[in-house]
């Protein structure tokens, strides 16, 4: 049966002071009434019942996650106890659901990013999904194609069809390109053969185990001691002590760049990854001015600025221009908008200066 994994235990840094490190960006609302979480959740409800989901998440975010959950299984929240990348945390979820289900199909999502059509994304889904059934032991990747040349994503050089050449929407990967400076991912965008690599994925459970059994056979090895007490009142402790053993790494270099059958589908959703601030105007519009507002704002003379804070607390601006001015109840952000590591820069600093309690 097919089962969903949703990632969530990232920070998302260039989202402060909205996102803390209890609090992260995938928590926040962001886009429409749900937080990104409980979107992405919610996105599969119609091919995917609460009974096979689970969250990969940590302890400082447990909480809340758990919260904004209720559906979700108690026992289906994966709690790490460190954070270990993408590999580790994929293989943790692995386990469990085989423990479950012998024949699981693992849909691996990140939670944090805008998707939709929501029954698009669905059929998509379906389509990987067969694949899979019809060859057991491959990997499926969604790649979506740039819509700009951006340095910010890997990307994914797509060769033959899987299928009839006219129609096929899934290919042979031919190879995984690390995030290239700007004229590189002009020649990626004018080439049409290269996907930005969103990060999600479809595979069977225990065909993701035999191959980190062959490529990282010391996190297989750590897993597998694991896999023995899920379910049991030792598991917790198992997992604190062998969880901060694995490697850190991410999935795409322990698997997905060693195997040979990985194949790549063409994303027929949107698909946004919400990096920062600035993906606001993308997501929920300009005014005339060009400003992109969420919350009560009042201004004169403003232009191209994003600005975000509640609807009790009035920002108002004059004659400021390409500004980002995020309220929240402690702490208040004003950076330029044309910046896309000014969030970053200042966190960094923040954390420096021994400003932890606002982190």
């Amino acid at each position: 049966m097919l089962h969903a994994v949703i990632m969530a235990g990232g920070s998302g840094t260039r989202f402060w002071p909205g996102s803390r490190k209890a609090m992260p960006k995938q928590l926040l609302r962001l886009v429409g009434e749900q937080t990104m979480i409980q979107s992405t959740a919610s996105r599969v409800s119609s091919i995917i019942p609460p009974e096979r989901r689970w969250v990969v998440t940590n302890a400082v975010q447990a909480d809340e996650t758990i919260r904004q959950l209720p559906d979700v299984p108690a026992n289906q929240m994966l709690i790490e106890p460190c954070g270990r990348n993408t590999a580790p945390c994929i293989g943790l979820a692995a386990i469990a659901l085989l423990k479950n289900d012998p024949d699981a199909v693992m849909l691996v999502m990140p939670a944090d990013h805008v998707i939709g059509p929501d029954d698009v994304f669905c059929s998509a889904v379906d389509q990987a999904a067969e694949i899979v059934a019809s060859n057991p032991q491959s990997f499926v990747l969604f790649g979506v194609l740039p819509g700009y040349p951006s340095t910010g994503f890997g990307y994914i050089e797509r060769s033959k069809p899987l299928g009839e050449a006219d129609t096929a929407a899934a290919f042979r990967v031919a190879s995984f390109r690390e995030k290239p400076n700007r004229d590189t991912a002009m020649e990626f965008l004018q080439a049409k053969r290269f996907y930005w690599n969103c990060g999600i994925f479809v595979w069977r459970a225990d065909a993701i185990l035999t191959s980190l059994a062959e490529y990282e056979p010391e996190i297989h090895d750590l897993l597998r001691q694991l896999q023995q007490s899920i379910g049991t009142p030792e598991f917790d402790g198992q997992l604190a002590v062998l969880f901060p053993q694995m490697k850190s790494i991410s999935i795409d270099y322990a698997i997905l760049e060693r195997a040979s059958d990985v194949v790549v589908f063409e994303a027929p959703f949107e698909w946004d990854d919400v990096g920062s601030w600035q993906a606001l105007p993308r997501l929920i519009g300009k005014d005339v001015n060009g400003n992109t507002i969420d919350g009560l704002h009042r201004g004169l003379e403003s232009k191209d600025c994003i600005i975000r804070t509640t609807d009790e607390h009035l920002i108002a601006t004059f004659g400021v221009q390409d500004l980002i001015i995020v309220h929240t109840d402690d702490a208040t952000l004003v950076a330029p908008r044309n910046d896309e590591e000014a969030v970053r820069k200042l966190v960094a600093f923040l954390q420096e200066q021994g400003d932890e309690r606002y982190l």
